[in-house]
Formats: C-alpha cells, structure tokens, sequence
C-alpha cells in the first residue's frame, strides 16, 4: 500500500503521453497557462537580479562609503553569481520538472530582498556584506536558463518563437520594473511599514531629505509568495527526462557555441549596459562627471531594458514566420554601428547635445540587441533536437548572463570610449560567426557557385510564402525532385530540405511554383 502511494502522488503532477508537435497529445489550455505563470515568475526572479542596480545610486546619499568602483561592483556581481547558477539552472528541468523548479524559485528569491532590507537601513552596514547580498541576487538571473528550456518543453515548434519570445520579453521586463518602480518606492512610505523610520539623505542635492530605500527591497516579497502557491497548486511537469551524463552532449554540437556567442553579442551586452546604465550616465554626464550637466541616471536606466524587453516580446511572431537567423543578422550589424558611435560620442563630450546623441544610440542599441535575443532563441529550437535545444538555451543563457558582471568589471577598469569600441569589434566578429552558423545550417556543395546557398534559402522561404504557410512546412508537402531539377535543394543534408521531406509526409502533396 505505501509503495503505491508515492507513484499515485508523483502520477497526478507528471504528464502522460504528452507529444506538442500531435495535436492530438496536446494541451493548449494548459501549455498557456504554465507559459504565464512561469512568466509571472520570471518577472519577480528579474526584479531580484537587478534590485542592486536600483539601490546601488542611492547608497552614497545615505551615507555609505562607497567609490565609483565598488559601486560598479555591485551592480556587476549579481551577473557573475547569474552565470554560475545558470549553469545549475541548465541541468534541473529534466531532473526536478517545472513545477518544482518554479515554485522554489520563487521561494528563494525572497531571501536576498529581506537581506537588503535590512542591510539599507545602516550605513555602517560592512562592504562585504552587501557583495553577498549582491551575489544572492544572482538566484533571479539563474533562473531564466531553468524557466525558458522549460516551457519550451510545453510548445509545439511551430510556437516556440512566440512561446519563448513572450516569456524572455516580459520576463526581461522586471529589469525595467524594479528600475522604474524602484526610485518610485522610495520615494514615500508603503502602508504597513509606516512604523520604519524614513531614512535621511546626507549627500547629493537633496540633503536632509527623507527616502525609504528599503522598500525597493521588500515590496516584492508577496508576490514572490504568490508565485510559489500559483506554481505548485497549477504547474505540472513533462516527462522529459535525462541524466546529467546525457545532457553534456550539447558540447558536442557545433550550434550549441555558435549560438553562445550571438546570445552573448545580444542578451549578454543588453544585460550589462542595463545593469550599469544609471551609472554611466551619472559618471560621464551627470553630477559625478566634470561636466554635470544635471541629469539623473534614475530617470532613463528603465527605458533601455524596457526598449529591449518589449522588442524581444513582440517579435517572435516575426520570427516564427521569416527565421531568427535574419533578425540575428540585422541586430549584429545595429549594434556594431551604435556601439561604434558610442565610443565616438564619448571620447570627448562637451555638452547637453552630446548626451543627447549618446541616449539615442543607447536606446537604439537596446532596440537591436532585442532582435537579436528574439531571434537567436528562435533559432534554437530549429536547428537542434528538443531535449539538446533545452540544454543548449540553458547554456547560452549562463555565459550571456556574465554580462553585467563583464560589463561592471570592465568600467571600473578601463575608460568607457575603449570599452564601447570593443564591444563594437565583438559584435563585428559575431556577425562573421551568424554568418558562419547559417551557412552551417544550409552547406553548399563544391560546384555550387558562390552566393547559391542564400538564393536556395531565399527560394525555401518565397516557395513557403506564395504556398500560404511562412516558415512552416507542416501541412505543406512540395515536389522535391521538380525543386532540385531547379538547382533549389541540391544538398539532401540541408536542414531545411530535411524538415521538407519529414513534413511531406504528412499534409496534402502540392507542387512548388515556378520561380523567377
């Protein structure tokens, strides 16, 4: 009797014979739902990760002393702890499930909130302290590279773009909630708190004022509680199971570090530039520059990761009907072009239009590291097996969340013209390597002329066009000898031309037009 209890008990949160890609072994209704809820907790786990990057400004004007560089420090090391326990994060969905692994999460996001709490509320509070309360909050950054394999489990391929592009969107969109919030918080007393004394600022332009830093802090803790009992009472868990031995084989995929690379170029700089945005424009244009030009880091650090969090939620359907590997493409070349600007605009600033031009570049490179991150985990899932897509979007996530540690670092080392000039080479490089990892993904045989691997995919995606299914060959089954008497599919080994003969055999055989 007691050892049929716990498989009754382990049977009624496991889901059975469940298949995404059959219609008939799906459940939408429950595959949205657990989208929105591990969504919701995304949110939370973000507002952790970058709730230094919001109080961080502020611990000069209540007395703490602290310089440039270690406040730079503390704005880096969340990124740092993100990275290691991404790399944990990675290797739990098949071993825990969804359903646990959110749920605790949440629970445990709720420990560094409490710690800074309190460590505000003293200004004689030890350094090292708050470099551990900082690293704590790494727990938020983790989590994504556990949440997003996760759900991606739930969706069929035809939705992942937009499964995962509206997860990694909002879920990005905590960065600009605790910014944006977090100052707002601050700024008078939460109800139910009114028995804390409000805290004095003793430095800045508005000594003698009172703020109410801790709250930033501790606003965040019911709903992290609500995550919890949301997570454990609704989510359930696919059988999806593998040991740790089996997932190494990610290593073993050329893609898996092609695809590092670019998630570095695009979520590691988006996650980096949003950690220490309010700092850089306080150092190189505000009241810790020479120039003070009167501006508050405070008041823009949210439109950045706000920028690129909506982007990245919104174009998955754009990227689910024309490919990731495209909008890849275009954010490499956008974010080549305004990092170079950047570094230009800072070598030698004079005034109120210099800032100008360095906001602008700003906000659009965040608008184009927001392609990049919609469309490289688009790519993912297409290029690669659904058990080894899973882990190789953990990993990707775990080296790119590095960012706002490399990016923290780097400043506090380093002038801010060099570093933006080589973040602009980076990305230049990764260009060549988005450009390598397509023609990987579509080879081209010896006789082929230079250029025909791109018109061969050119003519994948119009036959997919003029056919009525964009970028989805699952109804659609085409000619296969006519398309090659054409030069089109040549090379059986192209990905495409495989999901073309995997997709022919099912749907209603049709025969491609002919093309110009």
């Amino acid at each position: 009797m007691s050892a049929t209890e716990p498989a009754a008990k382990k049977s009624r949160y496991l889901l059975t014979d469940w298949n995404p890609n059959d219609e008939s072994k799906w459940d939408s209704k429950l595959a949205w739902r657990t989208l929105w809820i591990t969504t919701y907790s995304l949110i939370l786990a973000f507002c952790v990760w970058f709730l230094p990057s919001a109080i961080a400004p502020k611990l000069t004007a209540l007395g703490f002393n602290l310089d440039k560089s270690q406040l730079y420090w503390l704005t880096a090391l969340p990124g740092l702890a993100a990275g290691i326990l991404r790399l944990v994060y990675m290797f739990l969905p098949p071993l825990i499930g969804t359903r646990k692994l959110v749920g605790i999460t949440s629970l445990l996001c709720i420990i560094p909130m409490v710690g800074w709490f309190f460590a505000v509320q003293d200004n004689t509070t030890p350094y090292w302290v708050l470099l551990t309360l900082a690293f704590m909050c790494g727990i938020g950054g983790g989590a994504f590279s556990g949440y997003m394999p996760s759900t991606g489990y739930f969706f069929p391929k035809r939705l992942a773009g937009t499964a995962l592009g509206l997860q990694g969107g909002i879920g990005n969109l905590g960065m600009s909630v605790i910014l944006l919030v977090g100052p707002v918080l601050m700024g008078f007393g939460l109800f139910g708190l009114t028995w804390l004394a409000p805290q004095q600022q003793v430095a800045g332009d508005h000594v003698g004022e009172s703020i109410w830093v801790y709250n930033a802090a501790i606003f965040f803790v019911p709903w992290c509680i609500l995550a919890a009992i949301l997570a454990f009472i609704w989510l359930r868990d696919v059988p999806v199971k593998a040991n740790l031995k089996q997932q190494l084989d990610i290593f073993s995929n050329p893609n898996t570090w092609y695809m590092t690379i670019l998630y570095v170029m695009t979520f590691g700089l988006f996650s980096g530039f949003s950690a220490v945005f309010a700092l850089l424009i306080n150092n190189q244009f505000g009241d810790q520059s020479t120039l003070n030009l009167g501006v508050k880091g405070a008041t823009y650090a949210f439109l950045g990761p706000l920028i690129g969090s909506l982007i990245r939620m919104s174009w998955g359907i754009f990227c689910d009907r024309m490919g990731g590997a495209i909008w890849t493409f275009i954010s490499a070349v956008g974010m080549t072009i305004t990092l170079g600007g950047i570094a230009w605009v800072l070598t030698n600033p004079t005034g109120k239009t210099d800032f100008n031009i360095f906001l602008g570049l700003m906000l659009a490179m965040f608008l184009f590291s927001g392609f990049g991150n919609a469309g490289t985990f688009k790519q993912m899932p297409m290029i690669m097996p659904a058990r080894q897509a899973g882990g190789a979007i953990g990993f990707t996530a775990a080296i790119a969340s590095l960012g706002p540690f490399l990016v923290g670092v780097a400043l506090s080392a380093i002038s801010a013209p060099v570093f933006f000039a080589g973040c602009a080479i980076f990305c230049a490089c990764a260009r060549s390597c988005a450009g390598s990892c397509t023609r990987a993904r579509t080879p081209r045989s010896p006789a082929d002329p230079p250029g025909t691997a791109w018109c061969r995919r050119t003519c994948h995606r119009l036959v997919n066009r003029l056919l009525g299914a964009p970028h989805d060959e699952s109804r659609i089954r085409y000619d296969l000898p006519d398309l090659r008497r054409r030069g089109q599919a040549r090379d059986r080994r192209d990905p495409v031309c495989a999901r073309l003969v995997a997709a022919s055999r099912q749907g209603v055989r049709r025969r491609a037009p002919a093309l110009p």
